[in-house]
């Protein structure tokens, strides 16, 4: 005897070779035995053998007409023999009632099963519900078939044009279009992003990182909305002439100095900066703007500003005009430099000339400030102002060494990045200039004294503090944090530091000048009447959604300045050398396989290269890199100057120390770069054969 069962919704058929209770003993056409339960047997036949039956069976499966069998079924629960009798005419044979059984089986849309062998023909609204899905999903097949042969062929659908980003960065993984791209992607083994730049749906790996950063940051683009510029206040005229230092590609000029000497020797230093505050109002329109975006964002050659350019003109200390600002003056005995008094105060401040560091830095040096030598704008000025800041510095190291910290190091290079047309220049700059430390300290002063000022109110601010952090180790420790009450920033050597200098570009900085204004106009009252109260929640949140973007904003502007890193490698190959060549470059060890090429600050890992000390100078053959990933590989060809061994235990100040808040002054003001240590530490082990690097974290 022969069965035809149901195992798990897979039909079969065998000979009977034994029975046992409920239980049959089969084997199958391929001469394997099974047990079957007698519950899942269907049918029992004698012939034909099971491996012809079940070819008969299939045959007739095809043959059935699904819409005329569900006409046939009716709207009641049947069993497959009943439907048999009615469809074919006659009770039917074995293997038509098999074939039966497998086309209801294999379609679900038009019968429902209700038991074994028991089915009922789906209701008329659901079936042809059920079939416009079908055939829907049909169409979108042929639909996305046609986008894999177009994207395969190096042609983006039309369709496809205006989801570009999404599909890259946030997909709906159920589209036909985002399917199709996964299709094309494995099919072709290329990775999204690629594929999309060979097909035009990204014009460059400089678009595609940048519209990431954008799809994240600014899902609602960066254009501003029409707003009202406020009206100027009219303030006391300052009887000073104030000049600011700034690079020149500068256009939020937030701060500029003074030099007013007095009798006696004294000297009063005025410290201007820009008042947006006095216009700018606690959640009115620009207010929601500035929230929203919370910094200016940097990148080489281009940036995404805070505020509206037309609003940045009103406020920005330009040359030739009297602006709006608020000044800290202080007074100091100009024979041991010590201060005398400070006083903060709301006023016009007229600007005599916007300095450049490209037009000075040559001229204004350390060896020509010492033989006054040159002649230069404000020259007599900065002489002082020369003289001035070596003491403050001093007494800073003073209280940096008195938390236990050692002196700063002041011979590290940065590096200025300039893009023209898409060609870019990459300038090496000494740390520590005397245009560099001039504003450097005037600002620290700034930002400590207002701290201050804020503090001995009783009005919170937001504060940047260093040292006495929670957490393992003396990194932990001396992680910088943001917070509103003052706290000592150990590394800068204050008792407490306000970010108060760049309020057109870090909200921040907005933020503490209305409670500085606050206090200056209202003294001991101002904690009842400034915009942010003590324990304000919104100040918290402005903390913490500032702490988010302002490292996502820098994160960004690492990423491109690795780019650009990448772009400057292939000028110089275009200009030097054939393509067949690879690019010899020279590079500093900062750590163990962690180096940074001498001209550019591009940060490579070396894995498994001989080891060699700490500032030892090194001979690279870059072999590729990628644009899009922002990799390289390379090879060691050479060590041409070994520094020696750094002594056990000692520490390298200048890779290993946490990173302070004079980069950004130095730099002024612009988003934190990622310094060499931070850098080396994000270098994660990745193995290869000659050497990669990954894109800085």
């Amino acid at each position: 005897m022969n069965l035809f069962f149901d195992e798990s919704g897979d039909f079969k058929a065998g000979v009977s070779m034994s029975q046992q209770g409920e239980a049959y003993q089969v084997e199958m056409p391929s001469g394997k035995r099974t047990k079957v339960r007698a519950k899942d047997v269907l049918l029992q036949f004698a012939a034909p053998a099971p491996a012809e039956f079940m070819t008969d069976a299939q045959a007739i499966a095809a043959e059935i007409d699904l819409d005329f069998l569900w006409e046939v079924a009716g709207q009641d629960e049947f069993g497959f023999a009943e439907l048999g009798t009615e469809y074919f005419g006659h009770a039917p044979k074995p293997h038509e009632a098999a074939g039966l059984i497998l086309r209801l089986h294999a379609a679900p849309v038009y019968f429902y099963k209700k038991g074994k062998g028991r089915y009922k023909a789906a209701p008329e609204a659901s079936l042809k519900a059920a079939l416009a899905g079908i055939e829907k999903k049909r169409l979108q097949g042929l639909v996305q078939a046609q986008y894999v042969e177009e994207l395969k062929a190096h042609t983006l659908p039309d369709a496809m044009r205006p989801l570009v980003l999404q599909l890259l960065f946030k997909p709906d993984k159920n589209s036909i279009e985002y399917k199709a791209l996964d299709t094309a992607c494995s099919e072709m083994q290329i990775a999204p992003q690629r594929l999309m730049l060979a097909v035009g749906g990204i014009k460059s790996a400089k678009e595609l990182h940048f519209s990431k950063f954008l799809f994240d940051s600014f899902p609602k683009g960066i254009g501003f909305p029409e707003i009202k510029i406020p009206a100027m206040p009219d303030l006391p005229v300052a009887d000073v002439q104030a000049f600011s230092i700034d690079d020149v590609t500068t256009t939020e000029i937030d701060d500029a100095m003074s030099v007013t000497r007095l009798q006696d020797g004294k000297v009063k230093i005025g410290i201007h900066i820009a008042a947006p505050a006095l216009g700018i109002k606690r959640d009115d329109a620009i207010d929601a703007i500035a929230r929203q975006r919370l910094s200016t964002v940097y990148m080489p050659g281009d940036k995404i500003t805070m505020l509206p350019d037309e609003l940045v003109d009103a406020f920005t200390l330009a040359e030739g005009k009297v602006c709006p600002a608020l000044s800290l003056y202080v007074t100091f005995d100009s024979s041991d430099w010590s201060i005398i008094s400070t006083e903060t105060k709301a006023e016009g401040v007229p600007i005599a000339a916007n300095l450049r560091h490209n037009d000075l830095d040559e001229y204004v040096t350390e060896e020509n400030l010492a033989n006054d030598v040159g002649d230069y704008p404000h020259k007599e000025d900065l002489s002082l102002l020369w003289k001035l800041v070596q003491v403050l510095e001093q007494g800073r190291m003073a209280k940096r060494e008195s938390f236990g910290l050692r002196p700063e190091q002041n011979n590290r290079i940065d590096f200025n990045f300039y893009v023209e047309d898409d060609i870019v220049s990459i300038q090496r700059r000494k740390r520590g200039a005397p245009l560099d430390k001039i504003v450097a300290e005037l600002m620290i002063l700034a930002n400590s004294s207002w701290g201050k000022f804020l503090h001995e109110h009783g009005v919170p601010g937001i504060y940047r503090a260093q040292g006495g952090g929670s957490g393992n180790g003396w990194a932990a420790k001396m992680q910088v944090r943001m917070q509103t009450h003052a706290a000592p920033h150990q590394g800068l050597g204050v008792d407490q530091y306000a970010w108060s200098t760049s309020p057109l570009r870090r909200y921040t900085d907005l933020v503490n000048q209305w409670q500085i204004l606050a206090c200056v106009e209202h003294g001991v009252t101002a904690p009842l009447v400034a915009p942010f109260k003590q324990r304000d929640a919104d100040l918290f949140a402005i903390v913490s959604a500032f702490d988010a973007a302002y490292s996502a904003y820098a994160a960004f502007q690492s990423d491109m300045e690795r780019y650009w890193c990448l772009r400057w490698l292939s000028q110089e190959k275009s200009r030097e050398q054939s393509q067949e060549d690879n690019l010899k470059v020279e590079a500093t060890v900062l750590k163990e396989e962690i180096l940074r090429l001498t001209d550019i600050p591009l940060v490579i890992k070396l894995p498994g290269m001989p080891q060699v000390a700490r500032g030892s100078q090194v001979r690279l053959d870059l072999l590729r890199w990628d644009e899009v990933d922002l990799t390289i590989e390379a090879r060691l060809l050479d060590i041409t100057r070994d520094a020696g061994r750094t002594p056990a235990g000692e520490m390298d100040e200048e890779l290993d120390e946490p990173v302070d808040d004079l980069t950004e002054d130095l730099l002024e003001g612009d988003a934190e770069p990622v310094p060499d240590e931070q850098a080396a530490a994000a270098v994660t082990e990745e193995p290869t054969a000659i050497a990669s690097t990954i894109a800085p974290e």
